[in-house]
């Protein structure tokens, strides 16, 4: 019963993990507004219920990424140790370093470690087939949903129709929806901006192509173009370079196999086919949005004319000042943003109002990001730290590629997901700084069980 239950909540945190549109509760700092993390949660704690009264849990501690994820952990709060001096004495936006390091500390535990081991203690419990049919209907459903609200967004914010507003508002009904965050010329759907929606469509990527290798049915090929659709009225230029490249990768895949050569002719057809469409209702403003949409991805150029690019360079730029000045054991976890701010460049900070009004604003309580998960690392947990996470990272990616060996079926499909969902998750983390990447823990889960799939129930 109670495994059944925590396996409720565990899919359930999975459909919900992109609904962060909503005002939250406050005491779970930055999972204030996670749905999903509010289902896992729960999970984990009827998970510890079962531990108690079975006495039994699986832990893979013989697996290496496991083994890499706990002596990343522990350096975290060794490299803290350390630099206690420091720690103790900083404070910024009205918070100590040693309040800083036990919050940042607490979501990266819940993360990498009591999230991971419910992942794990779920599908140790499934096949394989089980395991692939069952997480990516419920990405699809997710999917779905999400693609109801972007059409009706797009309809509003792209084409300026204002009467698709009412029909917005009506998604307030929805569990973990409040509308209202509308950027014009970009869509965020069920997330709360469009940055949020393309680490979700990143994540469910690799499951929703995977249904042009398994599905016999014509509508196979929806999943993937309603995903990409979404990415591209994102406006979200990593979404947009990370989703094509996973494109690109699965169809190096597709060509490989001579039964689906075709699908990749088919699938352009079909994807030109709709971008017609588009051009029949609105030409003009369609090929205006192309036009936008290669010229933000000129980087170099929009170093100067976008704020947002301004800061998230200059916060990186910063992140490495701080790893140079201290490059063996970093400067603390969690504890960047107190050293990065005297490294500010000029050339970020000038006439960049995102600096004055958050960043260096000593009463706005929340912490400037530094944009980088690497450049982050590098700085709170030097040489040491970034080495044993870029260790999990190459042997999660090699663990695929050896497994890719001899697998077939519905292995060598989890595989290919897992791949892909990875590297573009990994790409992801150089414009991001958090490890509140659903979709990264549970793929490593996933690869943990892969490995494991010999265990049977019996022997748990």
């Amino acid at each position: 019963m109670l495994q059944k239950l925590y396996t409720i909540l565990f899919f359930l945190g999975l459909f919900f993990f992109p609904f962060n549109d909503y005002e939250g509760i406050a005491f779970l700092g930055e999972f204030k507004s996670e749905a999903g993390a509010l289902f896992l949660i729960a999970g984990f704690l009827v998970l510890c219920v079962e531990v108690c009264i079975s006495k039994k849990i699986f832990i893979p501690y013989k697996s290496l990424i496991f083994q890499l994820i706990l002596f990343f952990l522990l350096w975290c709060f060794i490299t803290t140790l350390l630099n206690i001096n420091t720690v103790s004495s900083n404070y910024f936006k009205q918070t100590g370093g040693i309040n800083r390091f036990i919050r940042q500390y607490f979501a990266l535990l819940l993360s990498s470690l009591i999230f991971l081991l419910l992942y794990i203690n779920v599908l140790i419990k499934m096949e394989l087939k089980e395991i692939l049919f069952k997480i990516r209907k419920v990405f699809l459903w997710s999917l779905i949903l999400a693609s109801i609200y972007g059409f009706f967004e797009i309809l509003f914010s792209i084409f300026g129709s204002l009467i698709f507003y009412k029909i917005l508002e009506l998604f307030n009904y929805f569990p973990f929806l409040e509308i209202g965050h509308f950027q014009p010329g970009r869509i965020s759907s069920i997330c709360y901006e469009p940055p949020f929606l393309a680490i979700y469509l990143i994540t469910i990527s690799g499951w929703m192509f995977s249904y042009i290798l398994t599905s016999k049915k014509a509508t196979k090929f929806l999943p993937a173009i309603a995903l990409l659709i979404l990415t591209y009225f994102s406006g979200s230029r990593t979404g947009l370079i990370v989703v094509f490249l996973q494109l690109f990768i699965f169809s190096i895949f597709l060509y490989k196999d001579k039964r689906f050569k075709r699908y990749i002719v088919n699938f352009f057809v079909g994807f030109i086919l709709i971008f017609s469409v588009l051009m029949v209702f609105n030409g003009e403003k369609v090929i205006k949005s192309v036009e936008e949409k290669i010229d933000s991805l000129d980087f170099k150029k929009n170093l100067t004319k976008s704020v947002s690019n301004q800061s998230r360079f200059g916060m990186q730029y910063a992140s490495v000042q701080v790893f140079l000045e201290n490059p063996a054991i970093g400067v603390g976890f969690g504890q960047q943003s107190y050293h990065s701010r005297t490294h500010y460049p000029i050339w970020a900070t000038r006439d960049n109002y995102e600096f004055e009004l958050f960043y260096k604003n000593k009463k706005e309580k929340a912490f400037p990001p530094g944009y980088n998960i690497y450049t982050r690392l590098l700085a709170e947990t030097g040489l040491v730290g970034i080495l044993l996470f870029l260790m999990i990272l190459y042997f999660s990616l090699n663990e695929i590629r050896l497994l890719m060996i001899n697998a077939k079926d519905e292995e060598k499909t989890l595989l290919i997901i897992l791949l892909i969902s990875l590297i573009g998750l990994y790409i992801n983390w150089f414009q991001i700084d958090t490890f509140r990447i659903y979709g990264i823990w549970l793929s490593l889960a996933i690869l943990i069980r892969m490995r494991n799939k010999s265990i049977s129930v019996k022997n748990e």
